[in-house]
């Protein structure tokens, strides 16, 4: 059972064949559960009408911080127009990002608190970008507190241990498999089971496995947590499928929605 708490499918790396590929994933990939967060108010009307086509999709709306000067008076009620949609289980992703940007950091932090406000008013979870912004990511966390997850997680153990502090889930994918991945090895061996959830960030972060010969792909793909599962199952000592059945409750019980059972075709 395979929950993708964090795949971008409204891109157009699928454009060519997004429909016979959700599919595929739903019915024969054991893939039960997608949440598609956007980073503009474009990608979440997208994101939006994703969730609707396919029952097992659901959607994010909010503005990513390299989309943070994009913001403008009537952002904030169109992305709560979107959060009526009954598939609309979080806002994100949101966060800081001072890799790609930096010389706008006050705007990114007022979008990213104009929208942990919006998400404390709805009730509703979000999901958290943070690159090299940890110090500036925490404090505002550290003042809002809301429930949601560190999506790619790539702080340390001890920015792992605050988060979890302060009620978040920690979300790993990719990354984690790449050969000089040292400190997400640490941070995946050490978070709490009840606390982690799996992504993909598809169609980037593709796991190291699937960029060289003889499966080389050019997109990340739902099915791929299995091999991000298969590497932390083994730091925890535990099964694989265990790992993959109890980090989908956990995205369940974060997006509150109903873990169902995939519908997969069955060869009599």
């Amino acid at each position: 059972m395979i929950f993708d708490s964090h795949a971008h499918y409204y891109s157009s790396a699928f454009d060519k064949d997004r429909d016979e590929l959700l599919n595929r994933l739903h019915f024969e990939e054991d893939v039960c559960a997608v949440v598609c967060p956007s980073e503009n108010v474009q990608s979440a009307v997208r994101c939006a009408e994703l969730a609707e086509q396919y029952d097992f999709v659901y959607a994010a709306v909010g503005i990513h911080p390299n989309y943070a000067d994009t913001w403008r008076e009537d952002t904030e009620r169109r992305l709560e127009q979107l959060l009526s949609c009954g598939k609309v289980v979080a806002l994100g992703e949101m966060g800081l990002d001072y890799y790609r940007k930096s010389d706008n950091r006050e705007q990114q932090k007022r979008v990213f608190t104009m929208q942990l406000e919006l998400a404390r008013k709805m009730g509703l979870p979000v999901i958290i970008h943070d690159r090299e912004a940890h110090g500036d990511t925490f404090d505002i966390l550290r003042q809002y507190r809301p429930e949601g997850v560190l999506h790619c997680f790539s702080g340390s153990v001890e920015s792992a241990r605050e988060a979890v502090r302060l009620g978040m889930y920690i979300g790993l994918g990719g990354s984690i498999t790449m050969p000089n991945a040292v400190k997400p090895l640490e941070v995946a061996k050490y978070v709490p089971l009840d606390r982690l959830v799996l992504e993909t960030d598809a169609p980037y972060l593709i796991p190291s496995r699937y960029r060289s010969e003889p499966e080389r792909y050019s997109r990340s793909e739902s099915w791929m947590i299995r091999n991000v599962a298969e590497l932390i199952a083994g730091l925890k000592h535990m099964d694989t499928e265990e790992l993959l059945e109890i980090t989908a409750e956990n995205a369940a019980r974060l997006y509150r929605v109903k873990l169902a059972r995939c519908k997969m075709n069955v060869q009599v």
